[in-house]
């Protein structure tokens, strides 16, 4: 029987274990991490990054600690991977939270030169403190790079756990096509499918999920207001917006499982399509699989994004493109790298990337895929497996 789909504690210690190898030509005496999700990357901790700071320290050594306000204790303690969690009682506090900080520092001996995503708790939701150098008094090193390097590889776990989310937002998706119709407006249909989907994916694994996002708690499948026109907008937002015959619409949909997410997006026509729809529809769907092609191991991830551009110039098409062809995905719903012409990061297998070219049309919509991909030893492969083609798509009216 499955107990439990989630990173094991090994694992956790495993990472720790290999950023420290990773930064051990740097001589520093630990790092220190403030940042919500290389926290959950390394130990495994979730939490809701508010004024109150938290801090993830590992010394040299690989002796892990935690720093929490009181609110936090008894969940940091719960977590047996701590080697000491060191708590204040309130933010700003008397006496102020950075005491905890200095005296988890002090335990764990780090002194002289500190590895760190930045220097000090940034100031969010109205925190203002010290700098960790101000605080410590050391030197500290940004590390931020090498720790993007190392989430960008995914595990064996961790792709499992993508695969999850992929199942959960195919069905998240199934039903928001299943329920959209003229007449309707896209927060009926998106508060539908999304509840639907996240109680048959609880019914189904719910002794053993946990979202462990900031953002979202089940499945979802949505518009963000990307219908009609404003499917041209690429970032809309929900506006309550009632669909109407003929609409373009592009969808999203996904699923935090223990923290991993994928993407799933497809653009769908309410009624029979246009031969203009069908020409942006066929040109979207042919660019993704240029990209899809392109992308190998050992390719630069700004190669993938020039082999599109090369579509968009050969067909004249520059005028409805708007952004790159795709990023990395996991613990974010953004990663580095990208695929994207300003960067130089060579494909690896392990790599998980969304892959979604648009083309954008103000008169008329915007049209965009998105998929999960895994990059494998010779290739690809799909994670996501809704329908492409526009058959498939169309909204009966």
């Amino acid at each position: 029987m499955v107990t439990s789909i989630a990173i094991a504690p090994e694992e956790h210690r495993q990472r720790c274990d290999a950023l420290l190898e990773r930064l051990r030509s740097e001589e520093l005496s630990g790092v220190v991490l403030f940042d919500p999700y290389y926290v959950l990357y390394y130990a495994g901790f979730a939490f809701a990054p508010t004024e109150r700071p938290i801090a993830f320290i590992l010394s040299s050594e690989g002796e892990r600690a935690l720093v929490v306000p009181r609110l936090e204790v008894e969940h940091a303690e719960a977590k047996a991977m701590f080697d000491r969690v060191e708590h204040y009682l309130e933010y700003p506090g008397d006496p102020r939270s950075e005491v905890a900080v200095e005296t988890a520092l002090s335990a764990l001996g780090l002194t002289g030169k500190i590895g760190a995503d930045q220097d000090g708790y940034p100031w969010v939701l109205g925190y203002r403190g010290p700098t960790l150098s101000e605080l410590s008094g050391a030197t500290v090193v940004r590390i931020a790079a090498e720790i993007e390097e190392q989430m960008a590889i995914k595990s064996e776990a961790e792709i499992a756990l993508i695969r999850e989310s992929c199942r959960w937002g195919n069905l998240a998706h199934r039903l928001l096509q299943r329920y959209t119709r003229p007449g309707v407006t896209e927060t009926e249909v998106a508060q539908r499918a999304s509840n639907e989907a996240t109680f048959a994916m609880l019914d189904a694994i719910g002794e053993i999920y946990r979202a462990q996002s900031f953002f979202m708690s089940g499945a979802h499948a949505g518009y963000r207001g990307q219908i009609g026109r404003n499917s041209a907008i690429p970032h809309a937002l929900a506006g309550n917006i009632v669909f109407q015959a003929g609409d373009v619409l592009v969808t999203g949909a996904s699923a935090p499982v223990w923290g991993y997410l994928s993407e799933l997006e497809r653009t769908m026509v309410i009624g029979e399509p246009t031969s203009e729809q069908e020409r942006m529809f066929g040109h979207m769907k042919a660019v993704q699989e240029v990209a899809f092609e392109a992308i190998r191991p050992g390719v630069k991830c700004s190669e993938v994004d020039m082999a599109v551009r090369t579509y968009f110039a050969q067909h004249d098409l520059f005028a409805y493109w708007r952004h790159h062809t795709g990023h990395a995905i996991g613990l974010r719903y953004h990663e580095g790298p990208f695929l994207d012409s300003g960067d130089q990061t060579e494909i690896r297998p392990g790599m998980v990337f969304t892959v979604e070219p648009g083309l954008y049309a103000p008169e008329l919509g915007g049209f965009r895929h998105s998929d999960t991909v895994l990059v494998t030893d010779d290739g690809i492969e799909i994670l996501t497996y809704y329908p492409r083609d526009l058959a498939s798509l169309i909204i009966p009216v």
